[in-house]
């Protein structure tokens, strides 16, 4: 009985073999499964990098600066984006937006958007059409994607800026006066989930100067820190530099991502602008 036994177990040897060679197979997948996602980040963060813009317009009185902060672990890159451009009558136009989901497929819609937005805006009257058009633009697309967008018209000659929410995070509007507020207007849902959306637009006329501060909830919401206090925090920090250049408001608003824990890519837009010239009459 002890022998029958003894045969029926299978050399040590031979179990260390098997074991050696299953660790082996298990670390190999793991390593090519490792590769394959470093390889999808660094591409997303060199599709994110060529999608961004490197200069932002200005006219007299209007300075525009905007900074970007990459995912802190490199596997949420790719969803946060801005733009600035002209448009054919001599306003600008000013987005930022957040699209759902990351990596590569992400940066690849942040780019549909960014260049669809574009598109759009030369021949739509105001931003709620702008956002209305690239609405429906997503939606024949059929990607199963979608993103939040804030977008917004400076027109030089009115010194009026116009803006309209796509389920987007609230901008910030500050004056060297000590005046501030949040920028929580009517908006409708995100782009690409329900056809024939309709987005409110609102208009802005300052008489001080001031900044205009659009961001991505990576700035300011986390798992540490509910998005009330980054947006109360980030709007102390906005009205405290509100008479700065653009780019420091820029910087100080970013910092607040700091605190909040985020994993998230983030991106800040400032629109810093003079005051209004009195209206004649």
């Amino acid at each position: 009985m002890e022998r029958s036994t003894l045969r029926r177990r299978p050399p040590r040897s031979a179990s260390a073999d098997d074991l050696l060679t299953t660790l082996g197979r298990l670390t190999a997948q793991a390593r090519e499964g490792a590769e394959k996602q470093r390889a999808r980040v660094e591409l997303a963060e060199a599709l994110q990098h060529d999608m961004l813009p490197t200069v932002l317009p200005v006219v007299p009185g209007l300075r525009a600066a905007a900074t970007y902060a990459p995912a802190r672990h490199g596997l949420d890159i790719g969803g946060d984006w801005y733009d600035g451009f002209p448009l054919p009558d001599g306003s600008l136009a000013f987005c930022i937006g957040d699209v759902q989901g990351h990596d590569v497929e992400a940066a690849a819609f942040m780019g549909q958007i960014r260049f669809g937005l574009r598109a759009v805006a030369g021949h739509a009257a105001d931003p709620g059409e702008v956002l209305r058009r690239a609405n429906d633009l997503l939606l024949s697309v059929d990607c199963g994607l979608f993103a939040t967008c804030t977008f917004v018209r400076f027109d030089p000659v009115a010194w009026e800026l116009s803006s309209a929410r796509a389920g987007h995070v609230p901008g910030i509007w500050a004056t060297t006066d000590g005046r501030h507020g949040l920028a929580d207007d009517p908006g409708g849902l995100p782009l690409g989930i329900v056809a024939g959306e309709d987005y409110p637009v609102t208009r802005r006329r300052f008489a001080t100067a001031g900044a205009f501060v659009l961001l991505t909830d990576g700035v300011v919401e986390g798992p540490s820190f509910p998005i009330e206090a980054g947006l109360a925090q980030v709007t102390r920090l906005v009205s405290a530099n509100a008479g700065g250049d653009p780019a420091t408001v820029a910087d100080v608003a970013m910092s607040v991502a700091e605190f909040t824990g985020h994993t998230d890519d983030s991106a800040v837009i400032v629109l810093r602008f003079d005051a209004a010239a009195p209206r004649a009459g």
